[in-house]
């Protein structure tokens, strides 16, 4: 086999991997590009990073724990335990919510890079994703800090959270491939996609703590993929328990299939992209 052989047959075997090990320089600075693109302009900059989360914990615990008068089981019914068992659940779903929302325009808002024949476009769902981890991580820092001042207390368990996330984040890998591909050829896509991500929130254990509802209704929520991963989010976060360790093995094989199956579907249609746009 020539060396161009062994070369193209290595890219094949790396697959999604791609962005990481032969465009990683690349990689990494869209994504920080990303980043703080968001904010410039704003008086505040990065700083909102941190202020946004805050922001949307006031509200939902006003909405859910002031005005619904909502409680979680198995805590002592004050409303700091119920305000930080729900920003846990708040964060999961806000990383889930940034990709899955973002994942149809990567492409599509992007026309300049598609007529790029040597830019390699499968490196834009890695940004998508480390961009929102950033987020993800600012937001646990909120926690951090807030779960010490309200409540007193700071589990070492909370160091896990990194394993907990990053099953979460190879799906959405492969959400963002997915997506990002059909909504070339499907723009409705982009329509759907806010609803579903309300829909999912309301629809897992962010909100709703799983085991008051009955038994008809838990299996709707359990088959959500956010309800373990928050599950689990909350258990080294504010319980200081250890993590379900088979079953995040178990979750991260398939979402690892998931992200191959979406990164072969993004090849595929990617022919395409500069004839459709």
């Amino acid at each position: 086999m020539s060396e161009s052989q062994q070369a193209i047959t290595a890219i094949r075997l790396a697959g999604p991997l791609d962005a990481l090990l032969r465009h990683g320089s690349l990689t990494w600075e869209l994504a920080r590009r990303d980043i703080l693109g968001r904010y410039r302009g704003a008086s505040f900059g990065l700083l909102w990073s941190l202020i946004s989360p805050f922001l949307m914990l006031v509200i939902y615990t006003l909405a859910f724990g002031y005005i619904l008068k909502s409680r979680w089981p198995g805590t002592s019914g004050n409303m700091a335990d119920f305000a930080m068992l729900l920003f846990v659940g708040l964060i999961v779903h806000g990383f889930f919510a940034e990709c899955l929302t973002r994942a149809p325009t990567l492409i599509t808002g992007n026309t300049n890079l598609v007529k790029r024949i040597v830019f390699p476009l499968q490196v834009l769902p890695w940004t998508m994703v480390f961009s929102a981890l950033f987020h993800a991580f600012t937001n646990t820092i909120v926690f951090v800090v807030l779960n010490l001042v309200v409540r007193g207390e700071l589990h070492a368990t909370v160091l896990l959270l990194p394993f907990v996330y990053v099953p979460l984040a190879i799906g959405l890998l492969g959400v963002g491939w997915l997506l990002s591909s059909l909504s070339v050829f499907l723009r409705d896509i982009t329509q759907i996609t806010g609803v579903l991500a309300t829909a999912m929130l309301f629809l897992s254990s962010a909100i709703v703590p799983v085991e008051t509802l009955p038994p008809k209704y838990q299996f709707v929520f359990m088959l959500n993929p956010l309800t373990f991963i928050i599950n689990e989010a909350r258990d080294v976060a504010f319980w200081g328990r250890q993590p379900d360790w088979i079953g995040l093995a178990i979750y991260t094989a398939g979402a690892t299939i998931f992200a191959f199956i979406g990164y072969v579907v993004f090849q595929k249609t990617r022919r395409g992209f500069a004839d459709v746009l």
